[in-house]
């Protein structure tokens, strides 16, 4: 059980897609105006990340060397066209505001790559907690960076008004306050881990 304690920590602190290996940042950036957005985008990269390294660990001996890749892509596209399919039918807010990202997740470094560097090696008990760990790393991280936006852009977190309504400043709305928030907080993490 330790074992699979250590993956699952892994991909929260050591290897946190976003605040340690800079992976995944167009999702990062561009859905994050919000906690919410950041949640739910989180949410969706973790399904598919469960899943395909579930899948791929399950065939990693099937398939040859030279469709490797191509199958993993396959594997992976597939995974994101039924999620498409069950948020646009449950939950349409979500579909709505996450837009164009949902289907470009399947072209997400992070899962790509957590299928190559873990899923292709390791087991599928293993592949799983690391799906789970990387996938809620990367959701902590949008969500906060999310909420760190949408308090500095509109004095709310997740929808909820923490200040008066004319406190706000625009620029965390807007793209350059993603690359602002999410600059000082990878500082932060990497002041944190430096103590360590």
């Amino acid at each position: 059980m330790n074992k699979y304690f250590k993956i699952f920590k892994n991909g929260i602190i050591d290897e946190n897609p976003t605040f340690v290996l800079l992976l995944g940042m167009c999702p990062t950036l561009g859905t994050t105006s919000s906690a919410f957005n950041g949640l739910s985008m989180g949410l969706a990269t973790t399904a598919v990340l469960i899943l395909s390294n579930l899948i791929i660990s399950l065939i990693k001996n099937l398939v040859p060397d030279k469709v490797r890749i191509p199958s993993y892509i396959v594997v992976i596209a597939s995974l994101v066209t039924i999620l498409q399919m069950v948020i646009k039918a449950y939950a349409p807010e979500v579909d709505k505001s996450l837009g164009l990202f949902i289907p470009l997740i399947v072209v997400n470094c992070i899962i790509l790559g957590r299928a190559e560097a873990f899923a292709a090696k390791n087991g599928p008990v293993e592949s799983i907690f690391d799906g789970i760990g990387i996938g809620i790393g990367f959701s902590l991280a949008l969500t906060l960076l999310g909420a760190v936006r949408e308090f500095l852009g509109a004095g709310a977190i997740f929808g909820f008004t923490l200040q008066g309504e004319n406190y706000g400043m625009l620029l965390f709305v807007l793209a350059p306050g993603a690359f602002l928030a999410l600059g000082y907080l990878i500082a932060i993490v990497n002041q944190l881990r430096s103590k360590k």
